[in-house]
């Protein structure tokens, strides 16, 4: 174990906690916050127009053309805010002006967006164009940090004023930005969304099959059991993924259509991480009745963070960080409702998450709602709960004894 533990320190981390903080990936994390207010109010009009009884059914029919206006409108451009958001958190990054950034990679995207016969094609606003948003807005806003660190751009006097100056600073990397995508899909006719998307394509492929969210999750694990943020640290990579796989499967559900993917945005959040990462609002429900007065009085602070999925009091107070005794059911409970619930909606007896809701939602309540009011999430929610919690006391009751014992030793 501890020659694991020094792995994990000394060889695993440092590069994973270095890609962490590097500012193209923080970016990207940060950048598509942009984009959650539009899907989460889209899914709200999901939510409300298919509540599942049957009057409410009958009474939307009508309405159901108009509602879906708020769903295009909201689903349909996540992308074209993404480009947004990550050409003004890249800027920002890099000290530069983050609203030319972000004006720069917005017009490299819809360069990019045109169709092979010069009109928009704003299909490529929704969650197909996500990963041409992401290339667009580092390339672009590359261009500007080179040129301005260079200082080959155009100065205006000290009297002008800031925001008319800082245009100006823009003009020339923003004139090669345009002129190297209009380049590209005119004159040599390529299709720069096609390109990307088939790069992208197995890494798609790969985070919608088994093994591939078997080993996503288990590297969050990991990262947490090391004491780094497993899931923010791996956010820059997983969000523009999972965040596309939802807004597709919303789009599917609201035309009444099959559900594309099982590894939505919801399915790690609000599945796997039941009360936290390692579903650790069991051990905090252990906690609770425990015999050592240091785990009751923990688990009495730690309980309300728990039901809405905030786990770092349990992580770092009883500590699962570094921990022998916990790293077992951390890692391994996670990895098991990974795979049941990837089963359970390969089978169809779950509906994958097909709405957003914040991950900070309840055990149970989170996946109805995430599912479209699918009662069996709720169901199957409840019963992960016992799941974790049967595998971790165990480990919890020998944790405890170890605590009772150092109580007693220092009374």
């Amino acid at each position: 174990m501890n020659k694991f533990m020094d792995w994990l320190q000394n060889v695993l981390m440092p590069p994973l906690a270095k890609a962490g903080n590097n500012k193209y990936l923080v970016s990207i994390r940060n950048g598509l916050v942009l984009t959650l207010p539009a899907v989460i109010s889209g899914s709200i009009f999901l939510i409300i127009a298919n509540i599942p009884i049957p009057a409410w059914s009958n009474f939307m029919k009508p309405y159901m053309d108009a509602m879906g206006v708020a769903v295009n409108g909201s689903f349909g451009i996540i992308s074209l805010l993404a480009a947004i958001g990550i050409g003004y958190e890249l800027a920002k990054a890099l000290e530069l002006d983050a609203i030319n950034g972000a004006g720069l990679s917005t017009t490299a995207f819809i360069v990019a967006s045109f169709n092979s016969k010069y009109t928009l094609d704003t299909a490529n606003f929704a969650s197909s164009g996500l990963f041409t948003a992401i290339v667009c807005s580092f390339i672009s806003v590359s261009i500007l940090n080179l040129f301005v660190k260079k200082d080959w751009v155009i100065k205006l006097p000290n009297g002008v004023p800031a925001a008319v100056s800082q245009s100006f600073v823009s003009l020339i990397p923003g004139f090669l930005v345009l002129l190297l995508f209009w380049g590209l899909r005119v004159p040599l006719h390529f299709d720069i969304n096609l390109f990307v998307q088939s790069i992208f394509h197995p890494l798609l492929f790969a985070m919608n099959s088994l093994p591939g969210i078997m080993f996503y999750t288990l590297l969050v694990s990991v990262l947490w059991v090391a004491g780094i943020h497993g899931d923010m640290t791996l956010e820059g990579i997983s969000d523009p993924i999972f965040l596309q796989f939802l807004t597709a499967n919303g789009i599917a559900y609201a035309h009444h259509q099959a559900i594309p993917y099982l590894t939505s945005s919801g399915f790690s959040s609000l599945f796997v991480n039941v009360g936290g990462t390692g579903a650790t609002i069991m051990l905090v429900f252990w906690m609770l009745s425990s015999k050592s007065k240091a785990y009751r009085e923990l688990g009495k602070v730690a309980f309300p963070g728990a039901l809405f999925e905030i786990n770092e009091p349990v992580i770092f107070g009883f500590p699962i960080v570094m921990n022998p005794i916990t790293l077992i059911p951390f890692i391994v409970i996670p990895q098991i409702l990974t795979v049941l619930t990837y089963i359970l909606m390969s089978v169809h007896l779950v509906r994958p998450a097909v709405m957003m809701v914040p991950w900070t939602m309840p055990p149970i309540i989170g996946p109805l709602m995430a599912t479209g009011w699918d009662w069996r999430a709720g169901v199957w929610s409840a019963i992960e709960l016992v799941i974790a919690g049967a595998i971790y006391y165990p480990f919890f009751k020998v944790a405890e004894k170890q605590m009772v014992a150092q109580e007693a030793s220092e009374a």
